[in-house]
């Protein structure tokens, strides 16, 4: 099978290295089950939360608004053939659909302009594992 994208596979992999990135950098201060806790003094009978505040605001990682800025700055048929890869790589399409795939994804679009093609892709839980299966699935 013989695919010409708009966008190249490279670009899709490093779309793909920004939204892992973006998807490990949410908050996990709690995974431990102790690095969010209120410490209680008993001397002053108080709680208190030592963070750093805004130390921490200031080194957040900004993964997640380079992966919407790349995905805002695909022209129409980049973003519909990105759409299509994610669709083929989750299944809703086999990869010799593709060209269907692209094309119902313009449609989507079409109907859903309300929505940023970056909020619907990025409010995908399995976002990177799609368009990775979706590249292997195309031989991309």
């Amino acid at each position: 099978m013989d695919i010409t994208l708009t966008l190249s596979a490279d670009s899709i992999r490093f779309m793909i290295e920004k939204i892992r990135m973006a998807a490990s950098s949410i908050d996990d201060s709690y995974e431990d089950g102790h690095e969010g806790e209120v410490e209680f003094d008993a001397e002053t009978l108080t709680g208190a939360h030592h963070h750093e505040g805004l130390a921490e605001e200031e080194n957040d990682d900004m993964s997640d608004a380079e992966a919407r800025e790349l995905i805002g700055d695909l022209n129409v048929d980049e973003a519909s053939e990105l759409i299509a890869i994610v669709w083929v790589g989750r299944g809703d399409y086999e990869a010799e659909d593709f060209a269907q795939a692209v094309l119902d994804a313009q449609e989507h679009r079409q109907a859903n302009r309300k929505h940023k093609t970056a909020d619907y892709l990025l409010g995908m839980p399995l976002l990177a594992d799609h368009l990775e299966a979706g590249l292997d699935s195309l031989d991309l």
